[in-house]
Formats: C-alpha cells, structure tokens, sequence
C-alpha cells in the first residue's frame, strides 16, 4: 500500500501552503523535466489528465503522436525546502503514458518497473545504495560553469583545507529535510571533488532519489556560489566521478546473498549474480557510462576500473564485495559515473544479474591482487577482458547483447544509439587544443 492518498497530497499542499507543484519526469538521457501547475490544477494533475508535448522531449516521440501524459507517483510528494516558505514548491515524480493510456515504451521509470516486476515473479526485491561523486567548481562573472577552483584539499581532508565543506554540509542537511537518509559525505580524492552516500532503498525509490540528489546538489552548490558538476571527467590528470551501486536482493525480508555456511559467506545467488553482471557488463557500459567523456575516466592511473573482474580484498576490479555480511551483504559495481540516467542503470544491472541466478552463471576466480599494477599477461592468465574504451566500442558492446537490447525495448534502443553516434561522430570531427599542440610544430 502506498504511502500517500490522492486526499493526503490535497490535504498537505493547502496545510502547507504549497502553490507550486512540478510534475516532473526523466527523458531517455537522464535529464530531469517538469511541468509546473499551480495548486489550483492539483485535482486535475492527480487525476491523471495533465498532459504534454512529447515531440518536444529528445528520445521520445514524432510530432504525429505528440499528446502524452502524466502519471503521478503519489509517494514521491516531497516539499523543496529551499523554496519561499509562503507560496512553497512541491514536486511529484510521474510516470509517462502515451494519448492511449498505456505506458510510454520510451519512459525510463517503465523500463525500471518492468525489470523490478520479474524480479518480484521470482520472489526477489531489489535494494540499491549509490555512492555519487561531484565537482564544485567556481562560476564566472555571468554565473556560468567553469573548472576553476583554489582548493587543493585531497581524500577525507577537511576544512579550512577543504573549502566546499560548507556547501556539503548544507547538501546534506537539505537532503534530510526532505526525508533521505545520508549514510556518509566526505571529499574525494582530486582537488574541489566530494562525495555523497546515500541509504540503500528500493531500486525505483533509489533511482528517484539519484535524480532529486543532483537537483539538490546542483541548488544547494549555487547558494554558495559555486558549480556542481557530475561531468565524470572534468579535468585530465585528477581522478573523474564515478557512482558506485551497491546491489543486494532479498526475499522474505531476508537478504538472499548472504550464507554464512558459503564460501566467503557469500550465497550461490550472490555468485550467480556476479556473474551475470560480468557476462552482460560490456554490453550494459553504454548505459552505466554514456557520454564520450566518460571513458575519459575508464583509464588506469585514476582508481577507476578497466578490467571485468571482481575481489572481496580491493578495489581495484569492477566489482568488489564489501566486507559486510548479514543484511548488508551486497555487490558493488565500481564502472558506473553520474551522468548514467539512473533507472536505465539499475534496469540493466538487475536485468544481468537475474540471468545470472537464472542461467547458473559462475563467475571466474576472484582477482585478490592489484589489478592497476597487474601486467598484461596475467591479466590474460585470468582470461581478463577489457571494458569498451571508448563510447563508439561501447555502442557495439550493446548491439551485441540481446539482453541488454530486451531490457531496453525497441524505442530506447533505437533513440539512444542513434543519439550516441551522432555524439561520438561529433566529438572525432573536433580538433582538440592537444592536438595543435601536439602535432602543429611538428609537421
């Protein structure tokens, strides 16, 4: 049963005050947009009869088949705590449908939804913690982004050495007000990079969570006058942004991936699971890593992972398992970065992790050295493969696997490469400032 009522939301913007309500929703990308009615409209909203131009939204639909519409989740009610405390803004989280009433094919949260229903035919929930990384820049003079900062603190450093710490700490205190529950902050290894844990939740609550976060993130950063960027590599020579997911299903109220009787008190479904995660990894690296930019992190020297394995001991492979056991068993892949829209991430890694339990598929001996210092030829001994190395490999990866192409449907498969190789055939017809200097005087 859900947690609001169609009467609780009513009742809580007039009590409240609220005179805003964004219906917000998530395009193919990632991109968070809304519409916004005032209170006035909120029956109508809750009704489902508030529509849209789709044609207008990048991935969706021709103009042919514009007219769609807006579904709110009632359980996503949340009053922004940084808007005007008379005349407030709230926001709902929606769901498309198409003029027909049924679901839009192109909508992330549906793709997410239909993979969390087969987990559930097989008895499974699905709960996801996030460890989100992100740049607070300065902005120029006509407050646009730039890479500048003065700070020069590193890893857990703190203030007056680390001179975001105030914008974080109100981060965080915003993101309580609204009910989310912050494990850990902390700054991150470069210069100006801070980090973000949040609870482990559902996977659709979580992927909701990730997309209020940035907002917040992003509103919270420019109160203090800076910039926050989830960009996974905005400068060379410093460690990117990457969003570690942490996955763990559990049935009966049980997390199923814990046994203290298995080996490294792990579960044969936790086995299984990684394995399937490791078998689909490539194809789903267009999905959890989707911009040009993003491979510019996936390089050694950067802490990032290159090589598809996993380790309980370090983490340097892909996937590693937390000490932890009991409720808090749990997988962690290390590959995804922030600007993977996130309910296609989560989509993708519960959909291979499935046909892993499904399918019995072993993963291959855990790797327990340092893979960053690993020669190539042991990496081959272990029969190591390489995640795609840019985003043109990546989009192959992704044609390859059937199941990837499934879990995404037809229409987002379609939009999103198509989108991909026009960015990837964008960025090789650029001529960078590496290159003039590189090769101007030389030739």
């Amino acid at each position: 049963m859900g947690k609001y009522t169609k009467q609780d939301i009513i009742r809580m913007v007039e009590e409240d005050d609220v005179e805003f309500i964004r219906l917000q929703f998530t395009d193919i990308f990632g991109t968070m947009k809304n519409v916004a009615i005032t209170a006035g409209q909120l029956k109508k909203a809750l009704e489902n009869q508030c529509m849209f131009d789709g044609s207008s939204i990048e991935g969706f639909v021709r103009i042919e088949e514009s007219d769609m519409y807006l579904y709110p989740d009632l359980d996503t009610f949340t009053i922004f705590p940084w808007r005007p405390q008379q005349g407030k803004v709230a926001r709902i989280i929606c769901d498309v449908y198409c003029a027909d009433r049924t679901p839009f094919a192109g909508d992330p949260r549906y793709i997410l939804k239909q993979q969390i229903q087969k987990a559930a035919e097989m008895g499974y929930t699905f709960n996801v913690g996030t460890e989100c990384e992100f740049f607070l820049f300065h902005q120029d003079e006509n407050g646009q982004p730039t890479t500048i900062t003065h700070e020069k603190a590193g890893y857990f450093d703190l203030g007056p050495v680390d001179l975001g710490e105030n914008a974080r700490r109100d981060i965080v205190l915003t993101l309580e007000d609204m009910g989310y529950e912050v494990e850990a902050s902390h700054h991150e290894v470069a210069p100006a990079q801070h980090e973000i844990d949040l609870a482990y939740d559902e996977a659709m609550a979580a992927a909701d969570r990730i997309m209020t976060f940035k907002l917040t993130v992003k509103t919270i950063a420019k109160r203090h006058g800076l910039f926050a960027s989830f960009m996974p590599k905005p400068k060379a020579g410093v460690s990117g942004s990457g969003m570690h997911i942490n996955m763990s299903l559990s049935k009966d109220g049980k997390n199923i991936f814990d046994d203290p009787n298995g080996e490294l008190g792990l579960s044969k479904e936790a086995y299984y699971f990684i394995g399937g995660i490791m078998a689909h990894m490539q194809g789903m690296t267009l999905i959890t890593n989707p911009l040009v930019n993003s491979y510019k992190r996936l390089i050694p020297g950067y802490e990032a992972p290159t090589c598809i394995a996993w380790s309980t001991t370090n983490r340097s492979p892909l996937i590693r398992i937390p000490v932890g056991r009991g409720e808090r068993t749990r997988v962690e892949l290390r590959s995804p970065d922030p600007a993977a829209n996130p309910y296609l991430a989560f989509a993708v890694c519960l959909a291979a992790g499935l046909d892993g339990i499904q399918n019995r598929l072993m993963p291959p001996q855990a790797v327990h050295e340092n893979v960053f210092a690993m020669p190539e030829d042991v990496k081959e001994e272990y029969g190591m493969e390489s995640l795609p190395r840019d985003i043109n490999e990546a989009i192959v990866k992704l044609q390859n696997d059937k199941l990837i192409c499934e879990v995404l449907g037809r229409h987002i498969q379609s939009k999103y490469i198509k989108a991909k190789k026009a960015e990837w055939e964008d960025y090789r017809s650029q001529v960078t400032e590496w290159e003039i200097n590189e090769y101007l005087y030389k030739i």
